[in-house]
């Protein structure tokens, strides 16, 4: 439906480099300073998006709608974090003056086409709203008014609104919010063979007179505060509240739940400890004979696993994004992503990803060579590409959805170019350094007991203790610790909400990779006990299933607790969707396997055994 509009991030290749290492270094420390103005200052007014309601990542760029649009179209420099939030900000025709009020001044007069009319009515039957920026402040309203009433007979008015009020609240020099208005304004109908009312028809077309009111308001908050203003005004719905019962009751279940795993546990390995170690001490291979349980497999239980390379990028993978999590939401306490820095998170995400690559080097390599693998350079290759070749994949196909509407989310080739250098140049390099840095620093892998040449035959395994199984409680658990939270953060995400229970947030994922842990040590100790020994992949995949859970309530939310509907936002939902839930079962893979992997060492450990 949409017009094309020229694109303003055209970039020269060595402009995008500079871009991109100022980006990757300086965006999160980047303050935003008070803009001052003295009385009668112009006051620039940006035109940014328009886009249905009930779609948020559906937008398109303003003049694309046949609207009042100077000549020629300057756009604002974005940042990085701007851009990939589909903002394309241009300056418009609103002359507005600091501290200076304007009664219904004439923006411009347009005589639109029945084409255009058509375009226009589609929009406003779409709920289409538009998004303006005055000073970093966002300000949305709706492009025209509908009313469906009626049944027998069926009422349909479309109408569009041409004069808009602002009012914009000051306090001393600075501005501090902005909001538009169309109470004391009427629509101009747009229905069929909607010249001649209240327009002017001129041979098939409609003549309209778009117009403007400015009203500026003294405000007692500082500038320092004004993002408190912003989250109190309601434009889109309040839907978030803060159920602190709801959040409480799950915290407290979930403590009870660790601290009942914890206790049995440590009540049924005092139990086998004490049998066990009733034997004479003796070497680790006469401690079989006449034994069952998982003490009978400590010759095997050190085996290493097949798939070594993928085991280990998996494990460095999610140390990776466990890093880089923890990063962003230290950052969100500490104040940087406020509602004013449009796309700040996106950025620091990006940078953080590049900068922690590092991380899934080293932890890959560094386990790979402890556990005698040979092709660590693959094992890099491997590592570097486990998260962002389907991240690639699924944003080639997202982005083809969004270009081919003629979104504001398709990524312009520069911004392309820049996040393809941030890999090559950052990314990449920081893993084969942690690669190599992890490869020369390993050490030995620490088995406590040797392991046979030969592997013991491991028994008829119950229903119960078959993967299916311990994969859907290993991740239903998790889930249901985050259940309460995972819908503010889809709200946020997926809505128009400002998130802002970031010390909620750190307590629920402290809470979530502890029962990760509590709950995949328990199902280790349950598949020992059965004399199964192939515990390495089953601890990654029993929590690490957790992502399913989420994907799975990520439709339900689709479904049931959203607006959500077309092919754009349906691919870009359930694409990074997708994502997400690969990303959850990475880390809560890795936490996993750890702790599984030191439960194991503690046990054998604490055998007599020479």
């Amino acid at each position: 439906m949409m017009a094309e509009i020229e694109h303003p991030n055209q970039q020269g290749v060595c402009r995008m480099i500079g871009y991109c290492i100022l980006v990757l270094c300086l965006v999160p420390q980047i303050t935003w300073a008070t803009v001052s103005y003295k009385q009668g200052d112009p006051v620039t007014l940006y035109v940014n998006k328009v886009g249905p309601y009930h779609n948020p990542q559906e937008t398109y760029h303003y003049y694309t709608l046949p609207v009042c649009r100077p000549k020629e179209v300057h756009h604002k420099s974005l940042s990085l974090g701007e851009v990939l939030d589909g903002d394309r900000m241009a300056e418009s025709l609103y002359e507005i003056k600091f501290r200076e009020n304007t009664e219904k001044k004439l923006l411009c007069q347009l005589t639109l086409t029945e084409k255009e009319v058509d375009q226009l009515r589609e929009a406003i039957e779409e709920l289409y709203y538009f998004e303006f920026v005055l000073d970093d402040i966002p300000i949305w309203g709706f492009v025209g008014y509908m009313e469906e009433s009626g049944f027998l007979p069926h009422s349909h008015k479309v109408g569009l609104w041409t004069h808009l009020d602002f009012n914009i609240e000051y306090n001393g020099n600075s501005v501090i919010f902005a909001n538009v208005s169309v109470k004391d304004s009427k629509p101009v109908p747009l229905e069929d063979g909607g010249a001649g009312h209240g327009a002017v028809g001129t041979g098939g077309g409609l003549a309209l007179s778009f117009s403007y009111s400015v009203h500026w308001f003294e405000s007692p908050l500082n500038h320092a505060r004004r993002a408190e203003r912003l989250r109190d005004y309601s434009f889109f719905p309040k839907t978030l509240e803060i159920h602190w019962l709801s959040i409480i009751n799950s915290l407290v279940l979930v403590v009870l739940l660790l601290g009942f795993v914890i206790i049995i546990l440590m009540r049924v390995l005092k139990n086998d400890f004490a049998r066990y170690n009733v034997e004479e001490e003796g070497g680790c291979d006469d401690l079989d004979q006449g034994d069952n349980g998982w003490k009978i497999i400590h010759t095997d239980v050190f085996r290493f696993p097949p798939y070594k390379s993928l085991l280990c990028a998996v494990l460095g993978v999610g140390a990776q994004f466990l890093t880089l999590a923890t990063g962003i939401i230290v950052m969100a306490l500490l104040g940087m992503f406020n509602v004013h820095r449009h796309g700040a998170i996106n950025s620091a995400a990006i940078m953080l990803y590049a900068l922690t690559s590092c991380v899934s080097g080293y932890c890959s390599c560094s386990f790979y060579t402890q556990i005698h693998g040979q092709r660590w350079v693959w094992n890099i290759i491997l590592t570097s590409s486990l998260f962002s070749a389907p991240l690639f994949l699924t944003w080639s196909v997202v982005n083809s959805v969004h270009w081919w509407s003629g979104s504001t989310q398709a990524l312009p080739a520069s911004t392309v170019l820049l996040l393809l250098g941030a890999w090559v140049l950052v990314g990449f390099p920081l893993t084969v350094i942690g690669g190599i840095v992890g490869k020369n620093r390993a050490g030995n892998f620490q088995a406590p007991c040797r392991t046979r040449n030969i592997a013991r035959q491991i028994p008829t395994q119950p229903w119960y203790k078959h993967t299916a199984v311990h994969m859907a409680i290993g991740g239903f658990l998790p889930f249901s610790a985050i259940s309460v939270e995972l819908y503010y953060i889809f709200a946020t995400v997926w809505g128009r909400e400002h998130y802002t229970l970031y010390g909620i947030l750190l307590c629920v994922f402290a809470i979530l990779l502890s029962v990760g842990a509590c709950i995949s040590v328990a199902l280790t100790y349950f598949l020992l006990s059965g004399e199964d020994y192939r515990w390495w992949w089953r601890s990654v995949l029993s929590t690490g299933s957790t992502g399913l859970f989420i994907f799975v309530y990520s439709v339900f939310y689709y479904r049931n607790r959203s607006s959500m509907s077309g092919l754009v936002q349906s691919a870009e939902f359930f694409g990074y969707s997708l994502l997400t839930a690969l990303v959850f079962s990475l880390m809560l893979g890795t936490v996993s396997f750890w702790a599984s992997l030191v439960f194991i060492r503690y046990i054998y450990r604490s055998l007599k055994m020479d």
